[in-house]
């Protein structure tokens, strides 16, 4: 919908405006930061302590929401990221609450936020297997994993309520959100989910649903009892039993915030960009940080939440502050009891029905992210149908249900999880070694490059279009030095060390009857724009007198057939592909 999209990133809706975007991204989510912790510890039987764990987890999802939007050096994307409590650490932290008890659980919950803020300044050496397919692929799970959670709270009714309250406020809240989002125009449309929850709650309310009684019995202002438990630093046996499934729970989960924060610029921008891993590095340092939080205060981790991907899709408004008024909210509804309780008031049904319809277009981003992917490889396509289709029948308990209920812990239960791993193995399975070549970002290399290309050439039988490779690579190279030389420029006036920025590893490989050339260099470390928009807005007005070199940027589209530049912070990748076809022969 991004040509309908009203407030991108960068803009600035009237504050009223962004407050009340801000209330709905946090009312899309609420029930989720709520009840993952409920679960968690009644199920680990520490019931005595579900208070705290819902206090520390809104607190927690409420800093990590507004770390996103606010974006404070390398931490937070600058995006509007929702933060909810993870539903895949479910089952390991109940776990570590029935063996170890709180301390054990804030321990292991510590122990992973650091390795996730790891996994972020390290992302550019995972950019091999967290690729499209395997992002899109997990995206696209995402409803699959929550839908029959929705549906089940759609059948969920207070004793002595008629058997069509619930129906009723779900079908008015859904007829209301659709209706808005395909019909209204200008701002009522960013209105859509708040309108229904309101006109469903109000049926609810017609019907007797709405807990009016849990909103008297709760407290104006306070912190619940509990108090933060004592970190459990034993390191026993019991520590080192569950060590290992929270860091694999945590790198699954660093999967699906990549895919949430690939998705998110995806839909926050009106005109189409190349994904910024910046800034996707960053969101998974936030979430590191919200997590690191989370342990401290001994409640569960929190995650973004892939509902605020879609809630812009519905909305069309993707401004940062959005994100930053919804952690705001979030963050004096922990200790507000007496508001919380007012959406926790909330039927049911009619918070069922609101994300069900959320959720619905966030399949459809999904999609779109593996279209792409299958555009440049045909492979692709059967990683992400089998992945997805392996997700779905883990979640449904439709493959050997006995045998892998008990394996590790219960994780393949879990289809994001399941349908994510298998993406992963199929990427990892399909690439192919290359050919590599190191040196440094200069001129004086191109020598070794072209010969570099010839012996590559004559290996693989492309002989035929050698001279095109040649040029590619030279125009990269080039292209490469013009966009780092500014930034050069301002780390010597800054005295700042080169820290490694003209390290240069160059592979090369043959994939669908295409030559794959990379390009591996250090990061220049400013916010410089991405080469593959550069390639994209050439022929615009508005950025060709941007463009100082515009006769290299053009030999390179002419000569590649794709040029893909991924930017993390201490590493750009620029990829060539180029045909193998004998342009002679066309």
């Amino acid at each position: 919908m991004k040509e309908v999209l009203r407030y991108e990133v960068e803009d600035r809706p009237r504050r009223v405006l962004t407050f009340g975007l801000g209330m709905q991204l946090m009312a899309l989510g609420i029930n989720g930061v709520v009840l993952m912790p409920t679960i968690v510890f009644r199920a680990g039987g520490a019931e005595d302590l579900v208070f705290w764990a819902v206090f520390a987890s809104v607190l927690a999802c409420g800093v990590a929401t507004m770390l996103q939007g606010m974006r404070v050096g390398r931490i937070g994307a600058g995006y509007a990221i929702p933060h909810v409590s993870s539903a895949i650490f479910i089952a390991v932290c109940a776990e570590a609450l029935i063996q170890g008890g709180p301390g054990l659980l804030a321990t292991l919950v510590v122990i992973s936020a650091l390795a996730q803020i790891a996994f972020s300044a390290r992302l550019s050496l995972l950019h091999r297997v967290l690729t499209p397919v395997v992002t899109g692929t997990v995206v696209m799970l995402l409803p699959v994993t929550v839908m029959p959670i929705l549906f089940d709270m759609l059948n969920e009714l207070p004793p002595g309520a008629p058997a069509v309250a619930g129906p009723l406020s779900a079908g008015v809240t859904v007829v209301a959100i659709v209706g808005i989002a395909l019909r209204a125009k200008g701002t009522l449309r960013l209105w859509a989910p708040g309108i229904g929850i309101v006109a469903g709650s109000l049926v609810g309310a017609y019907f007797g649903i709405y807990d009016t009684g849990r909103i008297a019995d709760a407290g104006w202002i306070g912190v619940p009892a509990g108090g933060v438990p004592a970190p459990d630093i034993g390191f026993g046996p019991t520590f080192w039993a569950l060590l290992p499934a929270f860091l694999f729970v945590a790198l699954v989960g660093t999967t699906k915030s990549v895919a949430v924060a690939v998705a998110i610029q995806r839909v926050s921008w009106r005109r189409s960009r190349a994904v910024d891993f910046r800034a996707v590095q960053r969101a998974v340092a936030a979430e590191g940080a919200g997590n690191l939080l989370a342990g401290f205060a001994g409640t569960m981790p929190n995650t973004p939440n892939g509902n605020g991907v879609a809630a812009i899709e519905v909305t069309g408004g993707a401004a940062r502050g959005v994100a930053v008024a919804a952690g705001l909210v979030f963050a004096v509804l922990a200790f507000v009891p007496k508001a919380l309780a007012l959406i926790l008031a909330i039927p049911a049904a009619v918070v069922g029905a609101t994300i069900a319809v959320v959720m619905a277009t966030l399949f459809t981003v999904g999609m779109r992210e593996v279209a792409r992917s299958i555009a440049t490889n045909p492979r692709n396509g059967l990683i992400a149908g089998v992945s997805f289709w392996t997700g779905l029948a883990f979640e449904f308990d439709m493959i050997f249900p006995a045998e892998f209920e008990a394996f590790a812990g219960g994780l393949l239960s879990n289809g994001l999880t399941t349908g994510g791993l298998v993406a992963l193995l199929l990427t990892g399975l399909t690439a192919r070694r290359k050919r590599r070549l190191t040196g440094t970002l200069d001129v004086a290399e191109l020598p070794r490059i072209r010969q570099f290309i010839q012996t590559f050439s004559a290996r693989h039988g492309l002989t035929a279009v050698v001279d095109r490779l040649e040029a590619a690579s030279e125009e990269a190279l080039l292209t490469l030095l013009e966009s780092r030389d500014e930034a050069d420029e301002m780390a010597e006036a800054e005295e700042t060390p080169d820290d490694g920025r003209r390290q240069l590893l160059l592979t090369a490989g043959v994939e669908e009857d295409e030559a794959v050339l990379e390009f591996r260099v250090g990061a220049a470390g400013g916010d410089e724009l991405n080469l593959q928009d550069r390639l994209a807005w050439l022929d615009a007005e508005t950025r060709a007198a941007d463009v100082e070199h515009e006769i290299s940027l053009r030999l390179l589209r002419h000569l590649a057939s794709s040029v893909r530049h991924q930017q993390f912070h201490d590493m750009d990748i620029l990829t060539l592909r180029v045909s193998a076809a004998d342009p002679g022969g066309s």
